[in-house]
């Protein structure tokens, strides 16, 4: 072979060389172009699994199984919870039923039933609960023992007389939101807070409600 058709050889070998290097390159470079175009082809697909990933707890399998687990027990509950049979019921003041139902310890609930329709429900959960259902006043304590009667009102804001010989200092913070301050032997011995749902208490065997719309009332 001589010189000049050696040169040759060489020039053809690293034209076929850098062809060769072009086209890998471009089938890279169209590769990275289909990926991003079938990522911008479907953005609602991507925003929906975000939207679950978020809505489900931290992503990958243990946040998605434990979340998922955790709603699943809780319609169990919440079902279970709907079939199980009160553990007594009580007739109320205004003909309606109360169903009793024992949670755990200090932890109770009340469903307040007519016709056979849920008409309210609250429950006890280291402190008292009451409720002020439409001019029917109930009570329901720590140890499950539900009170309820019928007027009494006093319409805040003011400092009333309540049964028992307890005083009331009842005072609008906001909306839905009033705070009363029981008073016995002039010293203020607990306060209620009735701040987006109704408050009661068992005061030594005198049973109070403080309602939303800024109405206390009380029983013995």
């Amino acid at each position: 072979m001589n010189s000049i058709t050696a040169v040759r050889t060489v020039r053809r070998r690293t034209l076929r060389v850098a062809a060769a290097a072009l086209v890998v390159a471009a089938g890279l470079t169209l590769t990275a172009c289909n990926d991003s175009d079938a990522n911008a082809s479907k953005p609602a697909a991507s925003a929906t699994h975000s939207g679950a990933d978020s809505s489900t707890g931290a992503k990958g399998s243990g946040g998605n199984g434990a979340k998922g687990s955790e709603a699943k027990v809780g319609t169990e509950s919440a079902a279970a919870d709907e079939a199980a049979s009160p553990d007594r019921t009580e007739t109320l003041e205004d003909g309606s039923t109360g169903e009793i139902y024992e949670l755990g310890e200090q932890h109770y609930r009340l469903k307040i039933v007519n016709d056979g329709d849920v008409l309210a429900t609250f429950e006890t959960n280291g402190k008292d609960a009451g409720l002020d259902a439409n001019g029917m006043y109930v009570v329901l304590t720590m140890g499950g023992e539900v009170h309820s009667w019928m007027g009494g009102e006093h319409k805040a804001p003011g400092t009333f007389e309540l049964a028992g010989g307890w005083t009331a200092k009842v005072t609008k913070v906001g909306e839905s939101h009033y705070r009363a301050e029981i008073i016995g032997h002039g010293d203020v011995m607990g306060t209620m807070e009735a701040n987006g749902h109704d408050a009661g208490l068992d005061a030594n065997g005198v049973y109070i409600v403080l309602s939303t719309r800024g109405v206390i009332s009380a029983h013995e």
